[in-house]
């Protein structure tokens, strides 16, 4: 093994990996982290990569030659090879200051590559002191009942066709959610079914797709969804209708859990807070 259990478990403040994102606190094991640097090379996705319903070549890697692994901290370079690209270093360590150590690093990696970002990630534990970034929640199925919320709410299919309609210039509308992509994937029928809400036979919001799939442990996961609702519209309790019928879903189709990341503070955050979420911690990502 190339990571050292006694050096990497201490650090590990938040349940987030490289090139995979958040993980169950109970699949954040060191051999998940091995399993990222064996498919540095070959550019594979592991079988339980929520990306890989997306694509069939991993976009993201690990640059395994400069992955630093010391005592005290641990720092692994990511390479996105999107658009023109994107360098990140996942900073996990006990102390605050090594965020300039992965800035450096990360400049460099970018100047080898030629990439038109970098970036540090650097995961907080959930008791970090007025956070900034990214929120990791879990949603967990077995500790409470998630019953059908009601309402305008439906698979999109199951809505007449006239309907069904109206969700193209929804998801033009809702590009920069990316709605678009994921309408895309409909018209594909490469992903599953997506949720919607509608008012006056109209599309105003959707979350999807909808799927469940096992994580690295062999627990079953609901995956993450585009999630939006029109801005028109908002203020009306569209969103959290939506979002209890994503959950009434995946509890009944046999989910364990599912992790969210919403901006801290961003009306997601307040949601899911409100739902009584789990929080893991946070990730603060830093543009070098």
């Amino acid at each position: 093994m190339f990571f050292r259990r006694d050096w990497l478990r201490p650090v590990l403040a938040a349940p987030i990996v490289p090139t995979l994102g958040p993980v169950h606190p109970d699949a954040l094991t060191v051999e998940i982290f091995e399993d990222v640097l064996r498919v540095a090379v070959s550019r594979e996705f592991l079988p339980y990569d929520k990306d890989r319903r997306w694509s069939d070549e991993k976009s993201e890697t690990v640059l395994r030659r400069d992955v630093v692994h010391q005592p005290e901290h641990t720092l692994i370079p990511t390479l996105d090879r999107r658009g023109r690209g994107t360098v990140k270093v996942f900073a996990y360590a006990r102390h605050g200051n090594v965020v300039d150590e992965a800035a450096e690093l990360a400049a460099k990696l970018a100047a080898v590559h030629d990439t038109a970002d970098a970036k540090v990630v650097h995961p907080l534990g959930p008791g970090t002191d007025t956070p900034r970034g990214t929120r990791i929640q879990l949603q967990d199925f077995t500790a409470r009942s998630c019953p059908a919320p009601g309402g305008p709410v439906r698979p999109l299919t199951d809505w007449p066709a006239s309907v069904q309609e109206t969700f193209a210039p929804f998801a033009a509308a809702m590009a920069a959610d990316g709605l678009v992509f994921l309408h895309q994937q409909m018209r594909a029928g490469t992903c599953g079914p997506v949720l919607a809400v509608v008012l006056e036979d109209r599309v105003v919001g959707a979350i999807g797709p909808m799927e469940v799939r096992p994580d690295a442990i062999g627990r079953p996961q609901l995956l993450p969804q585009y999630f939006a609702v029109l801005p028109a519209v908002r203020g009306q309790g569209l969103g959290r209708v939506l979002w209890r019928a994503a959950m009434h879903w995946g509890q009944t189709h046999g989910a364990v859990y599912q992790l969210l990341q919403t901006e801290v503070g961003g009306p997601s955050d307040g949601l899911c807070r409100a739902e009584g979420l789990t929080s893991l911690g946070f990730t603060h990502t830093t543009r070098v």
